[in-house]
């Protein structure tokens, strides 16, 4: 798959946020198959889930990211494998499963939005 789709627009949440992680694939992949630890390519968009504002975008920065999936938030660690290359994958992270209680990240104590396209794994 390339990088070239555009990015994600972010539809305000319905009622209070999730205790726990949600999944919804929104373009099944056809590709290869995210596992648990593998390196994955990637272009993504979060959100707050409360403000709906945006913290971060690979498609702000113009270019993919490639990390291993163990260096990452619990959400997205949990919320990747299964995914295809090629598909595009909504993930609503609650604080537990990102970045922890209030004071620590500015993100801390917040429910999290992420939007990921999985261009390639390994």
């Amino acid at each position: 798959m390339t990088d070239d789709r555009t990015k994600p627009e972010f539809d305000a949440p319905d009622g209070p946020a999730p205790a726990e992680l949600v999944i919804r694939d929104l373009i099944l992949g056809d590709g290869a198959e995210a596992q648990p630890g593998d390196t994955v390519t990637v272009h993504y968009a979060g959100v707050e889930y409360d403000s709906g504002e945006e913290f971060d975008s690979s498609w702000g920065r113009g270019e993919s990211i490639r990390f291993p999936l163990r260096g990452l938030i619990q959400g997205w660690q949990d919320g990747i494998p299964g995914m295809k290359a090629g598909g595009r994958r909504e993930l609503v992270i609650p604080p537990h499963l990102a970045y922890g209680p209030a004071g620590g990240h500015f993100l801390g104590g917040k429910t999290l939005i992420f939007i990921i396209d999985l261009i390639q794994v390994g």
